[in-house]
């Protein structure tokens, strides 16, 4: 978990294969515009999170909340929790902020989630989630297949110090930290989760996102910031735009 200790907490929650370092390359930016504490953690299953044994948003959430401990509980005055999650991130955001999660949350910025899935899609992540893991020779090839499955390739090159998060090695052989069994998720019920929190909610996309569209996040009735130029990974492509989003919570 990268942390950054203050009055305050912001909370980064990655998407899908990836880890909590993927927002490293924004901490200058964080270090200067958030005026507390933030939080970038692996979720279960990725990074050096354990996995879990079933995978599902409230059990991602579970473990985010037990990781923040009581710090993020409310018994300190002041210490309150704006999230902002890409992705599969931003699902585990709103179920961190429901009612009965206990949390204090002021408020979620979710980027980038996949608000409609086909049963195509559906069928593929599971069977994506019953695949055992591979292995691979070397260090560089296991870069390449973590940066596909993490929807970073051309953002970070397979050397770059970010990746390192997201690789294992044993007895000379390399693997993706990620457990394959976290696609089995599924898809999101946005109106539901939606409807479990009372906080302020922003929906946002980068305008070339090919995962999701304005019209289909507008559908939710909560605000929704579309991004000019950007695609699914815009807090990599461009972490001031995305961080822009958190200004109103400052």
């Amino acid at each position: 978990m990268t942390d950054h200790t203050g009055t305050r907490h912001l909370l980064l929650l990655h998407g899908m294969g990836a880890t909590g370092d993927v927002w490293l390359p924004g901490a200058p930016l964080l270090e200067r515009r958030w005026p507390g504490r933030w939080l970038a953690p692996d979720l279960a299953g990725h990074g050096f999170s354990p996995p879990l044994s079933g995978y599902s948003f409230a059990g991602l959430a579970g473990r985010v909340a037990e990781e923040l401990g009581p710090a993020a509980d409310g018994s300190r005055p002041g210490e309150r929790l704006v999230i902002l999650g890409h992705s599969l991130g931003g699902v585990v955001a709103l179920a961190l902020a429901a009612r009965d999660a206990g949390l204090p949350v002021d408020a979620v910025v979710g980027l980038g989630i996949k608000a409609v899935w086909s049963p195509a899609e559906l069928v593929k992540a599971r069977e994506l989630a019953q695949r055992p893991v591979t292995w691979f020779a070397g260090r560089d090839e296991a870069a390449r297949r973590y940066l596909k499955v993490a929807g970073l390739t051309g953002l970070f090159a397979p050397d770059h110090p970010v990746v390192d998060a997201g690789l294992r090695v044993e007895d000379g052989r390399w693997r993706l930290a990620m457990d394959p069994a976290a696609f089995a998720v599924g898809a999101p019920d946005l109106a539901a989760l939606l409807a479990a929190t009372d906080v302020p909610v922003v929906l946002a996309r980068g305008e070339h996102d090919p995962m999701v569209s304005e019209t289909q996040l507008a559908a939710y009735g909560v605000p929704v910031v579309t991004l000019p130029g950007l695609g699914h990974n815009a807090h990599v492509e461009d972490p001031a735009a995305v961080l822009g989003l958190l200004d109103p919570y400052l």
